[in-house]
Formats: structure tokens, C-alpha cells, sequence
């Protein structure tokens, strides 16, 4: 197992992509922490991990409560003797679908501040029982929009954001034993509903949905758009030794929507 006796804490481990990582953990040997804002998709995704013969256990909490944050890390920590993994995945909305030049100046920095907070909050928490202990993995997730995509709105300014804190962060805790690295992913079609459209400011039907996934495999170098399952065990061998030599980068797992990486 690749996460064999390990720790992780996931944020926004009840939603689509959160769920997946940590059913994959739990199934790769690692002691599960799931973490959410909202109790009962939490809570149900640690039944059914510890159903499955897993080892999972919810926390509600809010990743924008620095405090909490904290204390939760810290709690993980003394509980399991060790913190080896955290994955923040909480989804943060913004506007999409809107030219940059028509979009309000909130409209764009809202959720470069509220993604950039999020995950310096979390990988923070993390790292400091990670230096201290001489090893660790910090993992995020984003769309790969700042690489340059259109009409992508406000995520291509907050996915450049994280990218460079991801980056820095490795470049600093590195030396200490600790990797921090991040996965590219978009559109994937488990995760695509129409109510998850309306949110972006997409109100489509279902043929109209049928033709979004449909646009998306054309996109793509594989005509096949990623997969839940590829990116979850993407993010347990990022968390495992044998990506030991990766770090401060973000591993493109868009199936080839574009070529930078």
C-alpha cells in the first residue's frame, strides 16, 4: 500500500474530488481526516471508508478559521503521534464565463484572496508539525487556469496565486524533509452538474450540459476527459515515497488540455 500507516488530513473531503481522495488514501493505508464546513457529507464519506475497513474519522470545520485550523492540525497530531499528509480541497466559487474587461474589480480578486487564504491557512497548520518532524507532504488542487485560458474569469488570477505560494513553500520547507507539490485538473465529468454550472453563472439544460462534456473531450489530446479515480490516485502517489523526488511543482492531469506543466 502506498500510504501504508500514514496520517492525512483532507479538507472539503465530503465534496466530489475530496470524497475520492480520501476513499483512495483510506484504501492506500492511511488514517483518514476528513475535514468540512458542512457536517453530514463528511461525517457519511467516513462511514463508508470505515465500512469499507478503512480508518477515517469528520471534523466540521471552516478552513477560514485560521484558529480552528490550528487546533485541528495540532489535535491530528497528538492523536495519531504524526501528521504526514494534508490535501486542501475545498471549492471555492468565483465567476466564470465573464471577459476579464467586463468583470467588477471584486469580481476577480474575491477569490484570489479567499483561495490564496484558504490553502496558506491549511498548508501552514500542516507544515509546522512537518518541519518539526522532518518529513511530510503538503498537496493542492487547481484548474490550471494560470497557464492561460479564456474566460476563465476570476480562477486563472487565484490558480496563479496558488501556484507560486505552492512553489515558495517547498522552496523554504524543502530542506526540512518536507514536499509540497499540487495537482492541474479541470473538468472533470463526474463533478459537472448543472446546479455546480448556475453557481459559475451557467444556466444550461441537460442537452446543454451533454454538449459542455462533449466540448470537453474534444479538448482534450486523448479526446477523453480526466477521470475522479485518475486524479485521486494521482494525489496518493504525490503523497507517497515514490514521488519522493517531486516537489514545488503541480503534475498536469487534464489529459492533456494544454501542454504546459
Amino acid at each position: 500500500m502506498l500510504l501504508q500507516d500514514r496520517t492525512a488530513i483532507v479538507y472539503g473531503g465530503g465534496g466530489s474530488i475530496g470524497s475520492a481522495v480520501a476513499r483512495t488514501f483510506a484504501a492506500e493505508g492511511a488514517r483518514v481526516y476528513l475535514a468540512g464546513r458542512t457536517p453530514e457529507p463528511v461525517e457519511r464519506v467516513a462511514k463508508e471508508i470505515a465500512n469499507s475497513g478503512g480508518m477515517a474519522s469528520a471534523t466540521v470545520l471552516d478552513v477560514f478559521d485560521e484558529q480552528a485550523v490550528t487546533e485541528h492540525a495540532a489535535a491530528v497530531a497528538r492523536e495519531a503521534g504524526r501528521l504526514d499528509v494534508s490535501m486542501n480541497l475545498i471549492r471555492v466559487r468565483g465567476l466564470q464565463g465573464v471577459p476579464l474587461i467586463d468583470m467588477a474589480v471584486d469580481d476577480v480578486t474575491t477569490l484570489v484572496h479567499d483561495q490564496l487564504r484558504a490553502n496558506f491557512i491549511t498548508a501552514r497548520a500542516a507544515a509546522k508539525h512537518m518541519v518539526e518532524q522532518g518529513s511530510g507532504v503538503i498537496l493542492a488542487l487547481n484548474s490550471g487556469s494560470a497557464v492561460g485560458s479564456t474566460m476563465m474569469g476570476s480562477t486563472g488570477p487565484a490558480d496563479a496565486a496558488l501556484d507560486v505560494l505552492i512553489r515558495n513553500l517547498a522552496a523554504e520547507i524543502g530542506p526540512s524533509g518536507v514536499r509540497v507539490a499540487g495537482i492541474w485538473t479541470a473538468g472533470l465529468p463526474e463533478t459537472i452538474t448543472r446546479e455546480k454550472l448556475a453557481e459559475h453563472g451557467a444556466v444550461v439544460d441537460e442537452e446543454g450540459l451533454r454538449g459542455i462534456l462533449a466540448n470537453l473531450d474534444q479538448m482534450r489530446m486523448t479526446k477523453r476527459s480526466p477521470r475522479l479515480s485518475e486524479v485521486a490516485g494521482t494525489a496518493a502517489f504525490l503523497a507517497s515515497d515514490r514521488a519522493g523526488a517531486i516537489t514545488g511543482t503541480f503534475l498536469n492531469v487534464s489529459s492533456g488540455m494544454f501542454t504546459t506543466s
